[in-house]
């Protein structure tokens, strides 16, 4: 596929010489969703923002479809935004708010009835179209604010946070509609969120980022599977992270004990972060195991058991569809490949 969207070299500043983005370098394909996610105040927002021409970097190239659009305002990209605040007009119906943007064009009457039919229908919305937007649920608000947005025949979409003001259950329906809408059409979207199951839910590919940079970019399997480093394995999914070393290649030394692992490559004595998954901890019998600890607490979670284990030097968080008693002593194995070996992050 195509690069529709890059970013090469952005950096971006506060008035106070603080950098809010560091170097960004970023390819985004054509017809792919594409999903920033972090924390708040990492800048995946503002990379959205300059991506749609309401901010302007201090340096670096934005480029669309190969072509430089740095100082092209917002209206003349072929881009949309929908953000979580839908910013609908409140004394215009359905109909009208989608139809707006193209009023604004001048497009005759009669293309704006088939492509205002044409959106309802994919927001499922038929029928809706005399509707008061202020009649509306939060989710039908949001289909209405995806389809103003998507009327106008954009290449990509870009999304800021448009969930977050859904209840679970309507967040958890509205990810697989966003999903099935962008296969349908055959756009690119760019996604901004900070919750790790909808990027995992929807995405082609997901850029991690902290700190004003990428640290991944990736399918979600592999970003959740081979994190990079210590922060991508605690932001994505919950992580047993503790300090060891490499006394060679292939085995790794944490708690005192050694392991069995995958991992070569480091040095010798080499400080890494050990990454291990609470559902890849199994139970054993304490006298058979390596790692030994005290279930502290056991919470149902409705697929397992979540229990935390205290182990002499570390904390373990461990997922099962059995749950051991509060106060057992239990053992826990943890196989070779599930032992994901990392790099110190660098402060």
């Amino acid at each position: 596929m195509e690069n529709i969207v890059s970013l090469q070299n952005i950096i971006m500043e506060f008035e106070d010489g603080e950098q809010i983005l560091k170097n960004i370098s970023l390819d985004i394909k054509d017809k792919e969703f594409v999903t920033f996610l972090g924390p708040s105040g990492c800048g995946k927002t503002t990379t959205l923002r300059i991506i749609a021409g309401f901010l302007e970097p201090k340096s670096g190239d934005v480029l669309f479809e190969g072509k430089r659009i740095n100082g092209m305002p917002p209206h003349k990209r072929n881009v949309n935004t929908v953000f979580q605040r839908y910013a609908l007009f409140p004394h215009l119906n359905v109909y009208e708010n989608i139809a707006f943007g193209l009023r604004v064009k001048k497009v005759p009457e009669k293309e704006i009835v088939r492509r205002v039919g044409e959106m309802l229908e994919i927001v499922n919305l038929m029928g809706y179209e005399k509707r008061s937007v202020n009649r509306l649920s939060g989710g039908q608000q949001q289909r209405v604010a995806i389809a103003r947005a998507l009327v106008n025949h954009p290449k990509v979409l870009l999304l800021d946070e448009p969930l977050g003001a859904l209840d679970l259950k309507l967040r958890k329906e509205m990810q697989i509609e966003l999903r099935k809408i962008q296969q349908e059409l055959e756009l690119t979207f760019i996604y901004v969120t900070h919750d790790q199951e909808e990027a995992l839910t929807m995405s082609d590919s997901i850029v991690v980022m902290n700190n004003g940079s990428i640290q991944q970019i990736g399918s979600p399997t592999d970003i959740y599977n081979e994190p990079v480093n210590a922060f991508v394995a605690d932001f994505i999914g919950e992580s047993n992270i503790i300090s060891g070393t490499m006394p060679e290649d292939f085995i790794v030394e944490f708690n005192g004990k050694k392991f069995e692992c995958v991992d070569s490559g480091f040095n010798a004595g080499e400080k890494v972060d050990v990454v291990i998954r609470p559902e890849d901890v199994k139970i054993i019998p304490a006298d058979k195991a390596k790692l030994t600890g005290i279930v502290k607490s056991v919470v149902f979670k409705g697929v397992h058991y979540e229990m935390i284990i205290d182990g002499k030097e570390h904390t373990w968080t461990v997922h099962s569809t059995k749950a051991e008693s509060a106060g057992n002593m239990v053992g826990m194995n943890i196989a070779p490949d599930d032992i994901h070996i990392m790099r110190k992050t660098e402060e």
